[in-house]
């Protein structure tokens, strides 16, 4: 079982954390230390790897101080089963990013969307016309697609493996991805300490009105980006959909009662 800490000597023994595994990539407690910082406020904010989803009720029963949890890969989907209640959208969606903890009890929320909105908002033009592919089907990805539902842009998944409604990356061909200007990496594909590996894709057929988003934030620049930026595509990381995810978690465990 993963060793987690179990005491901490500051006064108001309040404490926030993220689970997924690995952790190492994760700039959330480098975010949230900041933060309490500027508002001067004596709370903690931890990582907490866990080799397995079934010992998320053990960390809540060792950290009764925890009042809110982060939630990354690739325990988004899973933990819906080990949570008391789920936010609508949150269930829609079928993923949950952040965990709101009220007397011991627990509910799941997903802002990931949130943040994805905000990005979309500031980065794509205010018409895209165009369809989309989204690489990766975790927890990740099925916010990416009710963003992009929201905003009336039509998706294809794409997976390792193919199955039913999916592509897989043997099946991209230069035309499909001449097809599909907006092309969204949710998958770990890149992510520090595995940042010399890319999604296999035909990157010759991407050009200036390729967009290429990808939710990886550690390496600032993935391979994935990089490869879109030589071919002119516009690029853009998941640091600004951390912000805005962390930042819409903090107001959800802020608030007396859970939306």
């Amino acid at each position: 079982m993963a060793a987690v800490p179990v005491a901490y000597n500051y006064k108001t023994g309040i404490m926030y954390g993220i689970i997924g595994n690995p952790l190492t990539h994760s700039w959330s407690p480098a975010f949230f230390a900041k933060k309490f910082e500027r508002l001067e406020i004596d709370e903690r904010y931890e990582r907490f790897p866990l080799t397995q989803i079934s010992e998320f009720p053990d960390l809540l029963r060792r950290m009764p101080q925890l009042k809110g949890l982060n939630v990354t890969i690739p325990f988004k989907e899973k933990v819906l089963d080990y949570l008391d209640e789920i936010d609508s959208e949150a269930a829609d969606i079928g993923a949950v990013n952040c965990i709101k903890i009220t007397e011991g009890k627990t509910k799941g929320f997903n802002t990931d969307i949130i943040g994805l909105e905000k990005t979309f908002v500031h980065w794509l033009p205010s018409v895209f016309s165009g369809e989309a592919l989204i690489l990766g089907t975790g927890g990740a990805s099925k916010a990416v697609a009710a963003a992009l539902a929201k905003r009336n842009i039509p998706f294809q998944f794409v997976s390792r493996k193919p199955a039913p409604d999916m592509l897989s990356y043997q099946q991209l061909s230069e035309t499909i991805i001449a097809g599909h200007k907006l092309i969204i990496n949710t998958s770990p594909m890149g992510m520090f300490p595995n940042f010399k590996s890319a999604p296999e894709l035909p990157y010759g057929a991407l050009n200036q009105n390729h967009f290429l988003l990808d939710l990886i934030y550690n390496p600032v620049e993935t391979l994935f980006l990089q490869y879109g930026k030589k071919q002119g595509a516009q690029v853009k990381n998941g640091e600004e959909m951390l912000i805005e995810q962390a930042e819409a978690s903090w107001e959800i465990w802020r608030k007396t009662a859970a939306r």
